[in-house]
């Protein structure tokens, strides 16, 4: 990668417009590894172990285009951020504010599966982290599923610690890993 290739990406508040834009984007992805819980309950003790494993084959991740209410709902959310680079929109973040410990969390990001690995998500991040500063939320957390290993090693790569799960998070009723970072 050039650096002309991350100095041409450009991130921005979405606008009504942008939706129809998201929802055209191909954020499919696969994987040959998910994280796999290991949950042990005994009287004195409740032991949650999250291990990667290799698939034996790799496999289609969901991604739940929720353009319909991403419309709906676009005002609602705190923020709603567009990558767009070589003339085109190629990424979205959505974050909403938590209920506890002035946090902010994204809930959901996507980047062109053509675009990825040329620092769009990274650059999203950035601006959520620095929106989540300046309005002086203590924390950003990233919400994603157990079985979205790239997501997974994305977090990771950028800074943000394993900081809880929560089982049957998803309408597929997967589990979801939540990966934060305090900002202050």
């Amino acid at each position: 990668m050039t650096s002309s290739d991350r100095t041409s990406i450009s991130v921005r508040q979405a606008v009504n417009s942008d939706v129809k834009r998201i929802s055209a984007l191909d954020a499919s992805n696969s994987t040959d590894y998910v994280w796999q819980m290991d949950l042990r309950e005994e009287e004195a003790q409740i032991k949650v172990v999250f291990q990667r494993t290799r698939l034996p084959r790799s496999i289609e991740l969901d991604f739940e285009n929720n353009s319909d209410d991403l419309e709906t709902n676009l005002m609602k959310h705190a923020l709603v951020l567009v990558a767009e680079s070589i003339g085109g929109l190629r990424g979205f973040l959505v974050v909403d504010k938590g209920t506890a410990q002035d946090a902010a969390i994204i809930t959901d990001f996507a980047v062109e599966r053509t675009m990825r690995r040329r620092g769009i998500a990274t650059a999203m991040l950035v601006t959520a982290r620095e929106w989540a500063t300046r309005i002086g939320l203590n924390r950003l957390i990233i919400v994603t599923q157990s079985r979205n290993y790239p997501a997974i090693c994305f977090c990771r790569r950028n800074g943000y610690t394993y900081c809880g799960y929560n089982d049957s998070y998803y309408t597929n009723q997967d589990i979801a890993l939540f990966f934060g970072m305090k900002l202050r």
